[in-house]
């Protein structure tokens, strides 16, 4: 490879990574300020302005202000589903719940304002969500649904029922997130630090693997 490909490639890599890099910064300002004002409040000037790039920027990724929008709710899904596509039929329940466990809570903490964003839609009628609901989410929710039926079968907990226990594993994950003020309120804080966390990873590991009948190691 002479030295004129070599550098080609080099700067595509490199304009490859700034445009994901401004994508990711836009998509994390976007969902802060949609969180704060809702979507009737937002506008894409002041997104840029938040996330310091012009206004064309935004524009080049998302064509729209309801484009981004969708961008920040199917970004969340896409994580969401992807830490549901973790647990396999070939995966013990005791390790695949935890880690889903585990990474939900995590996911509450780390990025709370996209769950407050999807639950208000989803209050508000899923008026931008409902193709992705009907289509990609129930897809993953029926092999989620399946892989917890192969674990039955298999003995390996007992015979729950696997839809309303992805209910509950969402809500209680998820409550982390959308009821932070009133958790940290009721427990007398400022705000939930990393040992609440932890604790209630602990709890919701305890209570969902016994529940389930799910045997210790």
């Amino acid at each position: 490879m002479n030295k004129r490909v070599i550098k080609s490639t080099k700067s595509r890599r490199k304009l490859a990574n700034i445009r994901k890099d401004n994508l990711q910064q836009i998509l994390q300002v976007a969902e802060n300020i949609f969180a704060e004002r809702g979507y009737s409040g937002t506008t894409i000037s002041s997104i840029a302005d938040e996330a310091g790039l012009p206004k064309a920027n935004i524009l080049y990724y998302f064509k729209t202000k309801e484009g981004l929008y969708k961008g920040v709710l199917n970004h969340l899904l896409i994580i969401w589903m992807n830490h549901m596509n973790e647990m396999t039929e070939c995966s013990h329940p005791r390790d695949a719940l935890r880690n889903y466990i585990v990474k939900k809570v995590r996911q509450s903490k780390d990025h709370p304002n996209a769950s407050r964003i999807f639950a208000a839609e989803i209050l508000h009628g899923a008026h931008y969500l409902r193709r992705a609901l009907e289509e990609e989410l129930k897809d993953q929710f029926d092999d989620t649904c399946r892989v917890f039926r192969s674990w039955i079968a298999k003995k390996w907990m007992d015979p729950i029922n696997p839809e309303h226990l992805l209910f509950m594993l969402w809500t209680s994950t998820q409550a982390y997130a959308d009821h932070s003020l009133q958790i940290s309120i009721l427990m007398g804080k400022e705000r939930l630090d990393e040992h609440d966390f932890e604790q209630g990873i602990e709890l919701l590991t305890q209570v969902i693997l016994k529940g389930c009948g799910v045997q210790p190691k």
